[in-house]
């Protein structure tokens, strides 16, 4: 596979195909962890590694799941990888597992995770897959990390738990509540489309060449034309 290729698979999450501020996925779990910069930033590297090991496993096992049974199946290959993250997390970091609560275990129904399995691992190699998955969650962190940062810091005066004095006295409160959540992620899916979509794209020019049932339509135009007449 060319490297541009695989650059380009990566890449797709981060901006273009940003699964929250783009195709608008895993809303649930964005509003709920963007309150704290440490807890949003835990959220995304949990759900990125599902999803990378998630791909590869479903990309690895394409041509062996039967059809029929897909979307059970990686619902069971997603939830064991979940599991295992939720434990390593339990185990080491207490402190994110007690902050992230049950949405470290609602990663199995997360639709960003079960979107990529379905669309994209299920169709194609496992290096691509696993640069499909790392991109995505990337791109899934950053859009978390970047609305955190924003609540958390104009709406608590701190980061990543730490206070920020000069702050104190100007917080927004609202901003850390879940209407003021809404408010921010609305201004970045906002701001994103403008970044990505600035441009007002060009009308395209439709043309009856190279289609097969031109010479029908025409004459059935020309007849409708005689019999007005």
């Amino acid at each position: 596979m060319k490297k541009n290729n695989c650059l380009s698979v990566m890449l797709n999450g981060i901006l273009k195909e940003n699964p929250v501020l783009v195709l608008i996925l895993g809303t649930c779990p964005t509003l709920a962890t963007t309150t704290n910069v440490f807890g949003a930033f835990g959220m995304g590297i949990a759900t990125l590694m599902v999803l990378i090991c998630s791909n590869i496993l479903i990309s690895l096992l394409r041509k062996v799941i039967p059809d029929n049974v897909r979307i059970p199946c990686y619902i069971v290959i997603i939830a064991g990888f979940v599991t295992v993250v939720q434990m390593v997390v339990h185990a080491f970091l207490p402190e994110l597992y007690d902050m992230l609560g049950v949405y470290l275990a609602l990663i199995v129904v997360n639709c960003i995770i079960l979107g990529r399995a379905e669309m994209f691992a299920s169709k194609n190699t496992v290096v691509k897959s696993a640069l499909d998955g790392l991109g995505m969650g990337i791109g899934f962190t950053l859009a978390l990390c970047a609305i955190a940062t924003v609540r958390e810091v104009l709406g608590a005066a701190s980061f990543g738990g730490n206070a920020i004095a000069f702050l104190s006295d100007y917080k927004i409160e609202f901003l850390v509540k879940a209407p003021g959540g809404m408010v921010v992620y609305g201004l970045m899916i906002a701001l994103v489309g403008a970044l990505t979509h600035g441009k007002s794209p060009k009308k395209k020019e439709f043309s009856c060449a190279g289609c097969p049932s031109a010479g029908i339509c025409h004459a059935n135009t020309c007849a409708e034309g005689k019999e007005e007449v």
